[in-house]
């Protein structure tokens, strides 16, 4: 008795076909639970590193600017920070966060919107 070579083939793209959908349908669940959260908790979250979400200025300094102003402020490849509120108003450091400053290298829009203004406003009572 002959084996059809066509049923292996057949079974493994029957399988792969099932394995699209599933995954399909899963990916759909959670793009609709993404939109739910982001519906509910609006733009002043910011998704961190452990995948928890934070509208704490400082933890968004850290995710976002410590890397070159240093974690407490005193600078490193960018300057420091530590008493940045009593040089520039809020309003100044907002704009310098959404332009960048070019004479330090800093580039502008790494914090957009609600947490832009949340940092700045942060930066300013560091006097």
């Amino acid at each position: 008795m002959k084996k059809n070579p066509v049923i292996p083939y057949a079974t493994i793209a029957v399988i792969g076909i099932l394995l699209v959908v599933v995954i399909s349908f899963v990916g759909l669940d959670q793009r609709q639970t993404i939109e739910e959260k982001e519906k509910n908790g609006g733009e002043s979250t910011e998704q961190s590193q452990e995948g928890e979400t934070t509208s704490d200025p400082s933890k968004i300094f850290e995710n976002t600017c410590a890397s070159c102003h240093g974690a407490d402020l005193s600078g490193g490849a960018g300057p420091a920070l530590n008493k940045v509120g009593s040089k520039y108003s809020q309003k100044e450091i907002r704009e310098i966060i959404k332009t960048g400053f070019p004479e330090s290298g800093m580039p502008g829009g790494l914090l957009q919107g609600k947490k832009a203004d949340a940092v700045a406003k942060w930066l300013s009572e560091q006097k």
